[in-house]
């Protein structure tokens, strides 16, 4: 069975229940070789193995797909990072920003197991893809970590950090510009402000300066413990 999600579509402030069937993270998709080696290098800094080839594409269970803001996890060794979102749906192409949540312990011997092992936190609101298409390269991510009570700047840039979403959707799907309707995919991050490291809030958003508007999301963690 999809996983159902409620969103919110703006402008017109239409609520839509979208089935999810395929969820996919799409990784290493820097256009900007500095950036991206930038971001493969603090992975390797945590003990991550380079990847063989960019981009790359993991499959993770629809069920980890959420934008409840609150989420579990084991231990104390994952963290979020920014990513825009898009979906498709029978309305077309829609876009979020949500958190590609990552056990960074695991990732350092399997990185498509620790893509599965956290949940994956997506906004509750959510844009036409159609109308951001003309000026999608000025739309802007942040995100912010919450360690100790405090509550910092953990990433900041342009989306065209990334490859242009026909570009990774065509790598993924050849022939395709869009994502067929229930599809969801993560399409990159940028280098963490400060390094990767965890928090027990984290915080995210995609600003439009062209139309003046921002979504923000944000999540509490909570660790479970571990018990050897």
């Amino acid at each position: 069975m999809p996983n159902v999600l409620d969103f919110l579509v703006e402008p017109e402030g239409q609520n839509i229940q979208v089935p999810i069937g395929d969820l996919v993270i799409a990784g290493w998709t820097g256009r900007d070789v500095e950036a991206l080696e930038a971001h493969i290098t603090e992975l390797e800094h945590l003990g991550v193995p380079r990847p063989s080839s960019v981009p790359c594409f993991y499959r993770v269970g629809e069920n980890q797909f959420t934008n409840n803001d609150e989420i579990q996890v084991l231990g104390d060794t994952s963290s979020g990072e920014v990513e825009f979102v898009l979906i498709g749906t029978e309305e077309g192409m829609l876009i979020g920003v949500g958190s590609d949540h990552t056990d960074r312990e695991v990732e350092t011997y399997s990185v498509p197991v620790s893509k599965q092992m956290c949940p994956k936190p997506v906004s509750n609101t959510l844009w036409h893809f159609d109308d951001v298409a003309a000026h999608f390269e000025q739309l802007i991510l942040r995100a912010w970590v919450t360690e100790t009570g405090k509550k910092s700047l953990y990433q900041e840039g342009p989306v065209t950090t990334m490859r242009p979403p026909a570009e990774i959707i065509d790598l993924y799907l050849p022939g395709n510009k869009t994502l067929p309707t229930g599809t969801a995919m993560y399409c990159g991050t940028l280098a963490a402000i400060g390094g990767i490291r965890p928090g027990t809030r984290f915080d995210v958003e995609i600003e439009d300066p062209v139309l003046e508007r921002k979504i923000t999301f944000g999540y509490k963690i909570n660790s479970l413990p571990i018990i050897k």
